[in-house]
């Protein structure tokens, strides 16, 4: 494959935190009045910032009210679900530590720590960074775009892993497309015990829908000239029998 896919760069911890909150519709917090799962009911500031809107009878509001101004109160929680139905399905938990303050008729939250856990491990993300960075422009498309490949084009997900070092795919019983942002595609390689992820870079980054449809066909004509992975080869032969 030659140095094709040399390039291994991925979204920076602040980016990526950014966009596991962009994409999330649903949030856990955990106060002092317990602990309460919210479904819609939050946005998302241009930095960053969580506005949260909670009934007036909400245990949070009095909470607000009465919590010490700059002491952190509460824990925001959001997970970041794979689309495409795959095991393990949780790509990443954001923890926002912080306090609320009400804000217009609804609550807005001041963090004080984000922590970011992903497969490779927990980052604490610098707050600075986090209120620069924007989310990954495909962060939006990403579930349309993933069970759209996965459900339309299973072909093309099965010319991909040619892209794939055969070594990863020993024992692999099924593979999916896990996640894209605008660096790359990650495929979850499913074995009959355990699972790994193998990730596939683009040759330069898509900032958007046009520049992706690019990139995909550049890594489709590549997998087009390599050679058919053994496993999967011996994966379709028993199949047949």
């Amino acid at each position: 494959m030659g140095d094709r896919h040399t390039w291994t760069a991925a979204p920076a911890a602040a980016e990526r935190a950014r966009s596991v909150l962009a994409a999330a519709w649903s949030c856990a917090v955990t106060a002092e009045g317990g602990r309460e799962e919210f479904v819609g009911a939050h946005s998302v500031t241009e930095d960053g910032r969580v506005i949260l809107s909670v009934p007036e009878d909400s245990t949070l509001v009095a909470a607000a009210i009465c919590a010490p101004r700059g002491e952190p109160s509460a824990v925001l929680e959001f997970a970041d679900v794979a689309p495409v139905p795959v095991r393990n399905r949780i790509r990443a938990r954001l923890w926002i530590v912080g306090w609320f303050a009400p804000k217009d008729g609804d609550l807005e939250f001041k963090a004080t720590r984000i922590v970011l856990r992903e497969p490779s491990g927990a980052v604490v993300v610098d707050l600075d960074e986090f209120a620069a960075a924007a989310p990954d422009p495909l962060a939006a498309a990403e579930s349309r775009l993933l069970t759209h490949l996965a459900d339309a084009h299973p072909d093309a997900v099965e010319r991909l892993t040619r892209l794939v070092p055969h070594d990863s795919l020993h024992g692999a019983v099924r593979v999916q497309p896990l996640a894209v942002d605008r660096h790359g595609l990650t495929l979850r390689i499913e074995r009959a015990r355990g699972n790994g992820d193998v990730r596939l870079t683009f040759h330069k980054p898509a900032d958007d829908m046009a520049q992706l449809t690019e990139r995909m066909h550049i890594l489709l004509s590549q997998a087009g000239t390599a050679s058919c992975p053994r496993a999967l080869q011996r994966q379709r032969t028993d199949g047949d029998g």
